[in-house]
């Protein structure tokens, strides 16, 4: 490991630190100071007297001032504790492992689909630059830049499961099917609309960024030099193209990591999906806040690893910048 990785990580650990603290402040401080309170998101329309109300609120804390209530809990969490969900009524991180398992699915296929199509559309975009493939996905990519995720769900959601009925309304699984006796084939009939809701808003920048880098590559003196010694336009792309835009798609694709995470909040929210997305909801909505920060603080730490990856696979694909590492070394 070099120097210059090193005082990297370094960096981006103190970063991450910084990050997480801010983060789960805020996320607090915000609970605390919401109009919505726990111990009424908790007993819902159940009257109890004020002397239950107050065994309740000290049972969970909430009797204790907010500064306190913030520090106890940043003890426990440096410790790996990070509470209990008053909603669910049991430890929040058997709530996040839980419904990751569902977001990690969804995100992971929606990331994925998003680069993939992103990356074809761009590559065909830039090759026929001018004609009307390119007028065609220029088009498509800048409407999808300014669709929200909300609108495009509701209307896949309507077109496709409500008229055509090819898709279920939402859930992960059937209604009144157990998770354990659902196939893979029913749960990838319920990930579909979700996942490509997901995806669709990510197309465009990998697709429009792609464009460009490919129109700059065929626009160079050494192309210019391949098509005079008879190269098709096929061999060009294989040959000089793909390793030029590997290196942007790539970053871009690890970057989009947060647009995925955030995006996934509504595109769970309106398929009814139960993941970490619709669970963060669920949570500001009952004022969960032992919830909320654990959910906020794994949030900052999966874009926290994407960004890193990103950065990380920049440097081992791109030669130039392993050489200037080498030269200040």
């Amino acid at each position: 490991m070099s120097k210059g990785f090193a005082r990297y990580v370094a960096g981006s650990l103190g970063r991450l630190l910084l990050l997480l603290v801010s983060c789960s402040a805020l996320s607090f401080f915000l609970v605390t100071a919401s109009p919505l309170k726990a111990i009424d998101a908790f007993l819902g329309e159940v009257n109890v007297s004020e002397e239950q109300r107050a065994h309740i609120e000290e049972q969970w804390d909430l009797n204790r001032p907010p500064l306190e209530r913030y520090f106890k809990w940043a003890a426990a969490a440096l410790r790996g504790d990070l509470g209990q969900s008053i909603m669910h009524h049991k430890p929040v991180s058997q709530v996040l492992a839980e419904r990751f398992k569902a977001s990690l699915l969804l995100m992971g296929t929606a990331w994925a689909l998003s680069g993939v199509l992103g990356l074809i559309l761009g590559i065909a975009a830039g090759a026929w630059r001018g004609g009307w493939p390119d007028r065609v996905i220029k088009t498509f990519s800048l409407l999808l830049a300014s669709t929200p995720t909300f609108w495009l769900g509701l209307l896949l959601l309507i077109v496709f499961a409500v008229q055509l009925q090819w898709f279920p309304l939402g859930l992960s699984i059937p209604i009144g099917r157990v998770a354990a006796e659902t196939t893979w084939a029913e749960r990838l009939h319920h990930l579909i609309l979700p996942a490509l809701t997901l995806s669709i808003t990510g197309v465009a920048n990998i697709a429009l960024h792609t464009r460009q880098k490919l129109i700059d590559v065929l626009e160079s003196e050494y192309v210019l030099f391949a098509r005079a010694r008879g190269e098709s336009l096929g061999q060009i792309i294989r040959r000089h193209g793909l390793r030029n835009i590997a290196l942007p798609a790539i970053t871009l694709q690890f970057a989009s990591v947060n647009e995925i995470f955030g995006g996934s909040v509504l595109a769970e929210k309106v398929f009814s999906y139960p993941g970490l997305g619709s669970t963060a909801v669920e949570a500001g909505l009952h004022a969960d806040a032992p919830l909320l920060m654990g959910i906020a603080l794994f949030s900052v730490l999966f874009v926290f690893a994407g960004n890193l990856a990103a950065n990380v696979l920049y440097g081992l694909i791109d030669p130039h910048i392993r050489e200037g590492e080498k030269a200040h070394g």
